[in-house]
């Protein structure tokens, strides 16, 4: 069943030198049955946001389609042990290119994973009982493989590794072990710019329990993670429910706002990243010191919500606090309350709210705008943990990719650069989990790039054990032979530098036909029996 979204609501705009905002708020009936935390994330491998609601044993899915409407199905599961009445993540645990969800509970986590078209989820229950809070979906080991994380709050957190294939195992301990818990948001971000995914635990317990102190885990590139909240200078009785991180002065490093659940247990502070593992608190005179009122809020996203290129902070209250470009920053006032899942709902590169059933759409200011659509190859299929840098006349922007921010909603996987006037762009770095690194130079703006793991990378330099390929450069025939995990393939997929998909093709005798193929270079994607990528590049002579 197709839908309109239709206007209920205009709200107000207001114009400052650097934001001007304007939101139409729509009602879109029936998308999230019951009030259980909903999301705005791609579910069928479209890239487009999707609305995403979850109730009893079905999950409610309005797919967006590039026209402008959205199609609702209810797509059956299995009964559901934990509905997520305190948080959703979002991610394709096993690769089958269909976004998997993470429910967590006040008693314990329930994974819900789609079948191989997306049409129904079973779910997968652990029987820990765990106080869930925050959720996220993360490669925790760098294997390829996404694994999950949930923090607890009455106990040390726990994490779901995934062995390959989609199915995981409980583990608990070394990644926030204060006894009586008090974890409530985490999020994963490369604080330290080494390349790997650290996690910051936002706490929220009152008194001075211990558990009230928020935690910093450097990740050591191996598996295992240290505290060093003291060391970095991010140990503080806040007392928050989350914390929103960004570069927000664009110097090339991740800054962070950690904002109090109340003022009578802390302020609210802006930290700005010294590049050496330390922070400054530079609240004074940011607009952060003039918030006042007892409640400010339990959820803080970071975005460009005007497309200035600067990153925005939703939140405290319901507000957009806009980036002034020198760390500090304005409060505008909005009809949408702070905590709401965030996407693009009508994919036009600006980005959206949802509370429920209205969708406060974001409209175009006429600033420009950068969208990427990534699928990771020896990286877990959503890229989730990549750095993304963008280069033009502003200097550098990144961001990270990330599966749960804020407290307890999900939002987009997919990266969002605003360019302001610029109507350029230089050149677009993806550096993936796995150490691959592309470059797409000079691409098109007002636009989604999509981009596929080592798709720009030399011939050789993306192999891997799974397979060859003979000859190479190859005519009409691309031969395949098996590496040493001895992997048999059926199907394969082949792409342009571009990242668009030329050709569907089964594999026959363990080889492709080329022979339609234009002269270029090409990467081959296949998948084992398991469904596990894997890729080479070629040339078609």
């Amino acid at each position: 069943m197709k839908k309109k979204l239709f206007s209920i609501l205009f709200c107000a705009s207001l114009s400052l030198a650097n934001a001007q905002f304007t939101f139409t708020a729509l009602e879109f009936p029936n998308t999230t049955p019951g009030s259980e935390n909903t999301c705005v994330v791609d579910m069928n491998g479209d890239y487009l946001d999707d609305l995403v609601g979850v109730k009893n044993n079905v999950i409610t899915i309005s797919y967006q389609n590039p026209d402008g409407t959205f199609t609702t199905v209810v797509r059956p599961s299995t009964f559901a042990h934990h509905l997520p009445g305190w948080s959703i993540a979002a991610g394709d645990i096993d690769g089958n290119g269909f976004n998997d969800l993470m429910y967590g509970s006040a008693d314990g986590v329930s994974f819900m994973k789609a079948n191989d078209d997306g049409t129904a989820y079973t779910e997968m229950n652990f029987t820990q009982n765990v106080f869930s809070q925050r959720s996220n979906f993360i490669d925790i080991n760098n294997d390829g493989d996404l694994d999950a994380f949930m923090c607890h709050d009455v106990a040390p957190n726990v994490y779901f590794i995934n062995d390959g294939n989609g199915n995981y195992t409980f583990n608990q301990g070394g990644l926030g072990d204060f006894p009586s818990g008090g974890n409530y948001g985490s999020i994963w971000v490369d604080y330290d710019n080494d390349g790997d995914q650290d996690l910051f635990i936002a706490k929220c317990r009152g008194g001075n329990s211990g558990a009230n102190i928020n935690e910093m885990h450097r990740n050591n590139g191996d598996g295992t993670f240290i505290e060093v909240g003291a060391e970095a200078g991010l140990n503080d009785p806040i007392q928050s429910w989350s914390s929103a991180w960004a570069d927000f002065d664009n110097d090339g490093d991740m800054d962070f706002y950690i904002g109090a659940y109340s003022l009578d247990n802390g302020p609210n502070k802006l930290m700005r990243n010294n590049g050496d593992g330390t922070f400054t608190n530079v609240t004074a005179g940011s607009g952060f010191d003039t918030i006042t009122g007892n409640t400010t809020g339990i959820s803080f996203y970071a975005h460009d919500f005007n497309n200035d290129g600067y990153v925005d902070i939703h939140g405290p209250g319901n507000r957009i606090m806009v980036n002034n470009h020198n760390m500090t920053f304005t409060s505008v006032q909005i009809v949408a309350s702070a905590g709401l899942p965030i996407g693009d709902l009508n994919n036009d590169g600006f980005l959206d709210f949802r509370i429920y059933n209205t969708v406060y759409l974001n409209n175009p200011n006429g600033n420009n705008w950068l969208t990427l659509n990534l699928q990771g190859v020896e990286s877990n299929r959503n890229g989730i943990g990549a750095r993304i840098e963008i280069y033009g006349s502003w200097g550098k922007q990144i961001r990270d990719v990330r599966s749960g921010e804020g407290f307890n909603y999900m939002g987009t996987l997919n990266p969002h650069f605003g360019l302001g006037l610029a109507d350029a762009i230089e050149k677009v770095v993806v550096k993936w989990p796995s150490g691959n690194i592309d470059t797409i130079l000079n691409p098109q703006i007002n636009r989604s790039l999509f981009v596929l793991e080592g798709s720009t990378l030399g011939v050789n330099a993306f192999a891997n054990s799974g397979f060859s390929v003979y000859p190479n450069p190859a005519d009409d025939v691309l031969n395949i032979k098996p590496g040493n995990v001895g992997k048999s393939f059926s199907t394969a997929q082949i792409f342009d530098l571009n990242g668009k998909k030329v050709l569907d093709s089964e594999v026959v005798n363990q080889s492709v036909s080329v022979k339609k193929l234009a002269i270029g270079t090409y990467i081959l994607l296949l998948k084992d029996a398991e469904g596990k990528p894997y890729s080479q590049k070629f040339i078609k002579k």
